[in-house]
């Protein structure tokens, strides 16, 4: 099974490529447009996961995922956007990718979202649900007519108890009480590598993009 990794930035681009190569473990495609992606697509019938930049030159991005999401049906896809625009993210899910991760995520939360998307889950920032609950569940009309021409729907938001190991929960507890990453690895006996990899996991999970936002969505879901 193939990756690929989209984005007009080389250097991320490059990033990308790296993370997606050790997490699937087969080939990983790049291109810097959504041109290249489409004809990737169109080359292979075994992309298993693509994470893309949503606004890069040439190919509009609602136009480019939803000529991504025809080419390559069976792919699991995932926005990477410096937008932070909440009909972006709308729109975006009335595509119905995969994940949905800001550029101003906390470093790991990118491979953490990844990885989430990858094992089953989504990685949709907590506003979702504030949007939801104000009502906003479609794009405006001409995006949504120009992306899909059906309206959008939201997906319902689940506490993600289960995607979440015991130890992941109790770092969770402690990231919720004000620790930092030092503190917690002394606590609980770990290595701060491996407190920071579940701080970026637990990130991922909730939604958030930050420790401080995921504390504060954990609680809203019960989580703690």
């Amino acid at each position: 099974m193939a990756a690929l990794a989209c984005d007009d930035h080389p250097l991320v681009r490059s990033a990308l490529a790296l993370v997606l190569e050790d997490i699937v473990g087969g080939p990983v495609l790049t291109a810097q447009d959504y041109a290249g992606a489409w004809s990737h697509a169109e080359e292979r019938g075994d992309i298993e996961i693509a994470v893309v930049d949503l606004h890069m030159p040439g190919i509009g991005g609602l136009e480019g995922i939803a000529g991504l999401r025809e080419r390559a049906p069976g792919a699991r896809i995932v926005v990477l956007t410096g937008s932070d625009s909440d009909d972006d993210l709308l729109a975006v899910l009335a595509l119905g990718v995969d994940g949905f991760v800001p550029k101003s995520v906390e470093p790991g939360v990118v491979e953490a979202a990844i990885r989430l998307v990858m094992a089953g889950g989504r990685y949709l920032p907590a506003r979702v649900a504030d949007l939801a609950a104000q009502g906003l569940t479609a794009p405006p009309a001409s995006a949504a007519r120009a992306a899909t021409g059906r309206a959008a729907i939201i997906p319902s938001i689940q506490a993600p108890l289960g995607r979440l190991s015991s130890r992941q929960r109790d770092v969770l507890d402690q990231m919720a009480r004000g620790r930092a990453n030092k503190e917690i690895a002394q606590l609980l006996g770990l290595s701060p590598a491996t407190v920071k990899t579940h701080v970026a996991h637990i990130i991922a999970v909730v939604g958030a993009s930050n420790r401080t936002e995921a504390a504060t969505r954990a609680r809203e879901l019960g989580l703690i």
